[in-house]
């Protein structure tokens, strides 16, 4: 069924309705109308990073370890997977008469906001801080929930629309400012290809003003861009109680009344919250208008149509035995695997199974549940952690010790007994063993959503980034004592973000991030350990200098921000991830598809070897600079990319497609033009910046173009 079809049947549907009938309808929590046969249906579902919130589901690494892989192809797959399951809960739960919340087929899912500063707690939701990497991995997700059949399979929702990126302790009351460029340049372009590449069915306002107007009622971005520009035919939501924000901490309504008025007449259609309830007192008071009322009511039956929810669809027949099958559960630790990053190896890993008979676990996340969800994560049958991931892959005959270490977050001062009981545990573990796994970062009580987290003091953001004092304490004292047996130690990072790994840089021997990567994820770090996989994932987040401080939180200027606009040195750049092989870009050429003489499509030919007798997965990257424009970003922006395969000794050929962008630049007021002249691009296994040469050893391969 098409848009126009799902249309005209909502159209039809909406007259029969009364006034207050379709006003009861724009609100997340439909309720029945019988006389008309339409049943309750509650919008509110979650499907970041697989089913959320409506009990057991497969479990994928956080949306920022799917960013890590840059495997579009997967991330496709994934949220293919996710509809799936999703279908299978609903025609499960609906035998049932069960129509609550977080059991529909409307995902409020993918977040594809910049992650723009490391301090944000919802980061972790983000594919990372570049737009095209977001915007490609966003564009596959879409297209894989809400499938190519006849009707939807589900129901995508790009969100938060769209200068959104804390701090999260403001969130209710804060304006971000952004000028033209920033917003063309970093801010829209992943909601933009979203809508005009995925189709994206819904999208999600935020709670922030945006350049002074509420975001959730902005005519600049409901109006004019979103259903202006690009034409988006879709419905769009607000944020959770977002619109109760404009009297009570925006101000920029006096009351109730007045703010639902103002979000549905500037084109909200869906509220998440209460304040639509009191519609029909705006109503009466002649605040909006039916026709606005009709045409809210019209869009979401128009999405409950597209979906198939009147009729029998060929999704009404998947059982329930699909939710965590092993096929969705291969895929789980394949998405795991690629997205651990290898930050540092000196040679301890993979590790030498014939050498180590005794290995030290050590941590207060190698047997956490907490550090392998994230936020926004579904319910389990099964969760593996670090440490029983190493118990199921390593040998009978390598004897494992494990230590706590220390707590996640412990007060000094009020746990020092504790605290030095469970270092001294680990000095001891270290001792014994030939190599000791260190397995530290934070969960989602520590960084994560305003509200949602125990970190009060934050309300789910990051203070600094640095790890808690505890673990760092931790981290020395293996360290040392390591050093004085002569052992090797290994650095395992849980987090959804950048943390300071300076210590870890200089006195630990590999470092791996892990980032939250799926009730199951430990047994994917586990193999990767083991060298029965080889990382191939590779940062989607910059790793700043832990000695340079940070712009402002409250500073949405993208200066001295992400790898583009970065003015010094990373402590580890965008884009940069070791494996346990040798691949390397030996030869890439430009081709094109010349369509007119303004719209040219770019592709990159790309010949690439193995020269290692380890087969691995690597990430191909394409970077370019507009050198003559004096709008090029600081620094060479990504513009494709490809996850490949290498076997041990190939030489390999690949075709990149490159964004359609790439010969283009955003000026001063928000205008795509010719980037003109010349264009450098850079093709390699990392990026082109001088910290990634240095960590790597390898200069990329290096092209001109002359327009």
């Amino acid at each position: 069924m098409n848009r126009e079809q799902a249309r005209i049947r909502a159209e039809e549907l909406v007259s029969k309705m009364t006034v207050a009938e379709k006003m009861s309808q724009l609100r997340y929590d439909s309720p029945e109308i019988a006389r008309l046969g339409i049943p309750a249906y509650n919008w509110w579902n979650e499907g970041l990073h697989g089913v959320a919130r409506a009990g057991s589901a497969t479990s994928f690494p956080q949306a920022i370890g799917m960013g890590a892989t840059f495997d579009e192809e997967l991330i496709g797959q994934i949220g293919d997977v996710i509809a799936t399951e999703g279908r299978a809960k609903y025609n499960a739960y609906s035998a049932f008469g069960d129509r609550d919340i977080y059991k529909g087929l409307t995902f409020w899912s993918p977040n594809v906001n910049i992650f723009r500063d490391p301090r944000w707690g919802r980061g972790q939701e983000t594919y990372g801080e570049d737009p095209y990497l977001t915007g490609t991995l966003g564009v596959a997700f879409v297209k894989g929930l809400q499938g190519d059949g006849e009707y939807l399979k589900a129901a995508a929702c790009a969100k938060h629309f769209a200068v959104h990126s804390g701090p999260e302790a403001i969130r209710h009351s804060f304006d971000a400012k952004a000028d033209r460029k920033d917003m063309a340049e970093t801010y829209l372009p992943a909601f933009r290809r979203l809508v005009e590449e995925a189709d994206v069915e819904a999208v999600m306002g935020c709670y922030n003003r945006v350049n002074g107007e509420p975001a959730c009622g902005s005519r600049t971005l409901l109006g004019d861009i979103l259903r202006g520009t690009w034409k988006f035919k879709g419905h769009v939501v607000s944020d959770c109680w977002a619109i109760a924000d404009f009297h009570l901490h925006h101000h920029v309504t006096q009351d109730a009344e007045h703010s639902a008025a103002l979000a549905i007449n500037e084109g909200c259609d869906l509220n998440c919250g209460s304040t639509y309830q009191v519609l029909p007192d705006a109503f009466s008071e002649g605040l909006i208008s039916e026709e606005r009322i009709t045409e809210a009511a019209v869009r979401l039956f128009t999405t409950r149509f597209l979906l198939g929810l009147f009729d029998e669809t060929e999704y009404d027949d998947i059982p329930y035995s699909v939710v965590e099958c092993a096929e969705h559960l291969a895929l789980a630790q394949r998405c795991a695997e690629e997205s651990i990053v290898l930050l540092k190896n000196d040679g301890v890993l993979p590790l030498d199974l014939s050498a180590v008979r005794t290995l030290g676990v050590v941590g207060p996340n190698a047997d956490s549940r907490a550090a392998l969800i994230g936020n926004y994560h579904g319910t389990s049958s099964e969760y593996i952690t670090v440490l029983e991931g190493l118990r199921r892959v390593l040998p009978d005959d390598v004897r494992i010790l494990y230590s706590e270490g220390c707590a996640l977050n412990a007060d000094r001062v009020e746990h020092l007994a504790y605290e030095n009981d469970r270092l001294s545990e680990a000095m001891i573990v270290t001792s014994q063993s030939d190599v000791t796994i260190v397995v530290v970062g934070l969960n989602e009580t520590l960084e994560g959503e305003e509200g949602d987290t125990g970190n009060s003091a934050a309300s789910g953001d990051k203070t600094d980034l640095s790890l808690p004092g505890s673990q760092q304490a931790l981290l020395a004292a293996v360290a040392q004592q390591a050093r004085e047996d002569g052992k090797k130690t290994v650095l395992c990072l849980m987090a959804g973000s950048d943390l300071d790994l300076s210590y870890a840089a200089e006195n630990y021997d590999a470092v791996l991030m892990l980032w939250y990567p799926g009730a199951r994820g430990g047994l994917a770090a586990a193999r990767v350990l083991a060298g029965e996989a080889s990382p191939s994932g590779k940062l989607d987040v910059t790793f700043y200098d832990p000695g340079r401080p940070l712009p402002e939180f409250t500073d949405y200027s993208m200066k001295d921000r992400t790898y583009r606009y970065l003015g010094g040195k990373p402590q580890y750049p965008f884009g940069y991830g070791l494996t346990y092989a040798d691949v390397e870009v030996k030869e890439a050429e430009i081709v094109s598809e010349l369509k007119t003489p303004e719209d040219r499509k770019l592709s990159m030919r790309v010949t690439y070897a193995n020269g290692s007798p380890v087969g691995t997965l690597d990430v191909i990257q394409v970077y370019v600079d507009a050198a003559d424009s004096p709008y090029r970003t600081p620094n060479p922006r990504l513009c494709g990319f490809l996850k490949v395969n290498a076997p041990a000794h190939c030489v390999e050929e690949c075709v990149i497609r490159l964004d359609e962008d790439t010969l283009k630049v955003v000026d001063d007021e928000g205008e795509r033009v010719s980037g003109g002249g010349r264009y450098v691009f850079y093709v390699s296994t990392s990026g082109p910046d001088a910290r990634s040469r240095e960590l790597t050893g390898k200069e990329p391969v290096k092209i001109e173009l002359v327009q």
